[in-house]
């Protein structure tokens, strides 16, 4: 099943606090993310910080497109 994401808050640098429906949550760094034609963008922290929580794919998305896939994200913030 897919991690549904409920809550997205910017901590600091490249950080974002998540908190998944089943409780699950933490800060998870995505700076060694931020490669490729979609992410190389984000490395300025002011686009970086333009993300939002799109209750439809359940995940954070930037306004250039970028998305993260939920289940990357909930992985990230257990471990």
């Amino acid at each position: 099943m897919t991690p549904k994401l409920e809550h997205a808050k910017y901590v600091r640098d490249y950080t974002i606090r998540l908190t998944f429906a089943d409780g699950v949550g933490g800060d998870v760094d995505l700076s060694d993310e931020l490669w490729g034609e979609v992410f190389e963008p984000l490395k300025d922290l002011e686009k970086f910080r333009e993300f939002r929580l799109d209750d439809e794919l359940q995940t954070i998305v930037w306004p250039n497109g970028a998305d993260l896939a939920p289940e990357f994200l909930s992985e990230r913030a257990t471990s």
